[in-house]
């Protein structure tokens, strides 16, 4: 794989996460930390596993998703389930390209990674 392109491809997973951390009001200092391990981590993956460079945005949303539960709670929130307590969105497909945030109780599309505000209306 060109450097070139893995490093586009981690820019680009980092603005379309950073975007809707922005959406979610939880683009704080340390969760942007968080940010920078998950790529970091990805970056080392893809150089292990060059085929794989067309997953890193949805891994890196999954692994942010992940590190805030452990020390923020859930994120991001489902906007389509208002009736329910609240529960988070899923990244799927969990391995594929064009990663989309889904509500499974609801089995819906919400919004592709990066495009939060869209939905959230921010």
């Amino acid at each position: 794989m060109e450097l070139n392109s893995l490093e586009q491809e981690l820019h680009t997973a980092r603005a379309l996460v950073m975007a809707d951390l922005v959406a979610g009001d939880v683009a704080e200092a340390g969760i942007v930390s968080m940010v920078e391990d998950a790529i970091a981590h990805r970056r080392w993956w893809v150089e292990q596993w060059p085929e794989g460079v067309a997953f890193v945005t949805g891994l890196v949303a999954q692994d942010v998703q992940d590190a805030l539960l452990e020390q923020h709670g859930r994120w991001p929130l489902c906007p389509v389930c208002t009736e329910e307590g609240p529960h988070a969105l899923d990244v799927e497909p969990e391995l594929g390209p064009d990663p989309h945030w889904v509500c499974t109780k609801a089995t819906v599309s919400v919004a592709r990674v990066g495009a939060l505000a869209e939905v959230l209306g921010r």
